[in-house]
């Protein structure tokens, strides 16, 4: 082996930036989830924004006890993206589970690791793209059974939503629901709308609905907002991020709406 060389302490300290990236968005995945965390790389991160991703634990099938076995979870998930560090909006991405647990719960959850930031929940996030619209008529899809679906149609309905159809698929494994194709979305979105409904909520982070919300919105006419495309535009928009980008669909031209 050849000689090593002296090993020289340079004293001059670089400059440092007062963050790596001028922003943080936290995302909190299930074990399991095949999507969230691509389609947040893929509309949320940038040279500006950096998404940072914690899995949880989470077990199929797909029911209310289950998915409720998760808001142990959430402190200790939240604790470990950038730890001390602040972040400008964290989401928990799983839509279902957001219904069982409620909100309000799962904000305090996160803000007992990371208090005081924004908390992005996908039915949250719904509600708000729906309200940039202005729309209270609705229909919704999911992928779920009959069991797991009730607490959602709830949920829209205390929001003041009128729901005019509700379909559901019947899966009881996310992963297989990430497995459902974008062409096939289009099509069921085209079949499950009902004709007065002003515009369609597609529920589920492990959908790949976000990819297909352009051939859906072209189907039917009508605005649609989707779980993981909700959350990141309401994420992006807690950044401080307008751009206009309708490539995602025409709630990625709207402004934020409580």
């Amino acid at each position: 082996m050849n000689p090593l060389p002296d090993i020289r302490l340079e004293t001059a300290r670089p400059a440092l930036d007062s963050r790596p990236l001028e922003k943080r968005v936290g995302l909190i995945a299930l074990a399991t989830d095949h999507t969230s965390e691509v389609d947040f790389r893929r509309m949320v991160a940038s040279e500006r924004i950096g998404v940072y991703v914690a899995r949880i634990p989470y077990a199929n099938p797909t029911t209310p006890d289950n998915l409720r076995k998760m808001q142990p979870s959430l402190s200790a998930g939240a604790a470990l993206i950038l730890p001390d560090e602040a972040l400008d909006a964290i989401c928990y991405s799983c839509t279902s589970a957001s219904v069982v647990i409620g909100d309000a719960e799962i904000e305090q959850a996160i803000h007992a690791a990371k208090p005081g930031v924004p908390v992005v929940t996908p039915p949250k996030a719904g509600v708000r793209g729906l309200n940039a619209f202005g729309v209270k008529r609705i229909s919704i899809l999911t992928p779920y059974t009959v069991e797991t679906s009730r607490p959602m149609a709830a949920y829209f309905a205390a929001h003041g939503f009128d729901i005019q159809s509700f379909t559901c698929l019947g899966f009881e494994d996310d992963r297989e629901m990430a497995r459902i194709t974008p062409a096939s979305l289009v099509e069921l979105a085209r079949n499950v709308t009902h004709p007065q409904a002003d515009a369609l909520f597609v529920s589920c982070t492990a959908l790949r609905a976000a990819l297909a919300v352009p051939g859906m919105e072209e189907a039917i006419g009508r605005p649609v907002v989707t779980s993981n495309q909700a959350s990141a535009w309401n994420c992006l928009r807690l950044c401080g991020d307008e751009t206009p980008r309708p490539e995602f669909g025409r709630l990625w031209t709207k402004p934020l709406a409580q």
